[in-house]
């Protein structure tokens, strides 16, 4: 976000009470967002029974654990990604080299 960045103030609820929140990305993203939180809580809240204190808690360490995982996922798919790229470099020059010695070999042929 820089400091050029347009904020927009939307309204959204989570958890039965409304709040106002000031941000740059568009109302839609924001309601996604809040949307996501606010299932979260009615989850917690009805599997549960606790107070809305507790259930905002409990929300956010879930959220957070979601987090963490989708982070370690994606950074074992990064790693995979480059030992494929890093395979693949492998792989065309192996094809390179082959070719050449293909064409010397049809070179000496003739």
């Amino acid at each position: 976000m820089g400091v050029d960045s347009v904020k927009n103030r939307i309204l959204v609820t989570i958890g039965g009470r409304e709040y106002t929140f000031v941000a740059s990305e568009e109302d839609g993203y924001v309601q996604k967002v809040a949307s996501y939180v606010d299932g979260k809580m009615k989850e917690i809240v009805s599997e549960s029974h606790v107070a809305l204190t507790d259930a905002a808690v409990l929300t956010a360490a879930n959220i957070a654990d979601e987090y963490f995982k989708s982070m370690e996922t994606a950074e074992n798919l990064r790693r995979q990604l480059k030992e494929y790229l890093e395979e693949a470099a492998r792989t065309k020059m192996e094809l390179s080299e082959l070719k050449r010695e293909l064409s010397k070999l049809q070179n000496k042929k003739q």
